[in-house]
């Protein structure tokens, strides 16, 4: 019996932990086997560990930490290219773009090097990008025309969010009716949705009354966590077709299958939405979907590195 019979990840003895140097006492559940995946992938390759700077301002060994070394010959980013992409995305990053340099290429546990990991590949290849954002959103979209990373239309701008809220992917696109399309993506890994909340706007408010998105669009619920990123998220996707910048558009979040916390929030903002045909659509992937696309989209070796990398708890469970 493992993960996958399961249906969940395990509970990690603390001892397994200090082992592999990735006990945290703040870690939940899945973080912390995820932490474990990541520093016994790491080890597997026989790459240095790294360190990270504590809240306390020490220097501390974490097993999801790559040493310098190893962070600048790529090691965080599963081929060359996509290494290669990421140097000259980070260089020429939109002005008030948020990327975290040092965890971008030291943190094989952020969500950071992870958007680049499944999307990287399908920005260097255009026509495996439209097969497989195809499989993902079948019947939506005809051909994909670019990839974005951490793009948002105009931060602060009072005539979208007035924020600056972006997400971690854009894919331009032509949809199947031949119109003007986009998927904006956020990816999460990690993460539990109670990370530190940005100040809200009153834009933020008019957006919600007037997109005709939700059952009752001054819910509380929708501007405090686990929601408010997506709401915030989804507003701006709505904004950029009240702008004129786009005619039809979809705003998908992608997540493992087993983090729990996202996968719940994911159900939660759902009830909120009205399903309103002329709003833009909200859907979620899991890791596990994205994989499988890629792989049917004819990239296998793409496919086997991400499941890898980031779907394969087997080295986790054997340590059970």
């Amino acid at each position: 019996m493992n993960t996958e019979n399961y249906g969940r990840v395990p509970f990690i003895p603390a001892p397994t932990l200090r082992r592999h140097k990735v006990y945290e006492g703040g870690d939940d559940r899945f973080r912390s086997a995820s932490r474990l995946q990541q520093a016994l992938f790491r080890e597997g390759r026989a790459w240095p560990i790294g360190r990270y700077k504590t809240a306390r301002g020490t220097m501390r060994k974490m097993g999801n930490y790559l040493s310098a070394a190893a962070a600048s010959e790529g090691a965080n980013f599963i081929s060359t290219e996509i290494a290669k992409l990421v140097r000259r995305e980070v260089a020429y990053r939109e002005d008030g773009a948020l990327i975290d340099v040092s965890r971008l290429n030291c943190n094989m546990l952020s969500s950071h090097p992870a958007v680049f990991n499944f999307f990287g590949g399908l920005k260097l290849d255009l026509c495996l990008a439209t097969e497989t954002f195809r499989l993902i959103a079948p019947g939506f979209v005809r051909e994909v025309t670019n990839v974005l990373f951490e793009h948002s239309p105009a931060r602060q701008h009072p005539a979208y969010t007035g924020c600056r809220t972006a997400w971690d992917t854009f894919i331009r696109c032509t949809t199947v009716e031949q119109e003007n399309g986009f998927i904006a993506i956020e990816l999460k890994l990690s993460e539990t949705l109670q990370e530190p909340a940005p100040t809200l706007r009153p834009r933020h408010d008019e957006l919600s009354r007037l997109s005709g998105l939700y059952k009752d669009p001054d819910h509380p619920a929708l501007r405090s966590n686990p929601l408010q990123q997506f709401w915030r998220q989804h507003l701006l996707a709505y904004a950029l077709i009240l702008n004129g910048q786009a005619t039809r558009g979809r705003f998908i979040v992608v997540a493992p299958k087993y983090n729990l916390n996202v996968q719940e929030a994911i159900a939660e903002y759902r009830r909120h939405l009205t399903n309103t045909a002329d709003g833009v659509e909200f859907d979620s992937v899991t890791f596990d979907d994205v994989v499988r696309c890629i792989g049917h989209a004819g990239a296998k070796d793409l496919s086997d590195a991400l499941y890898a990398r980031y779907c394969c708890f087997d080295a986790v469970d054997g340590l059970i």
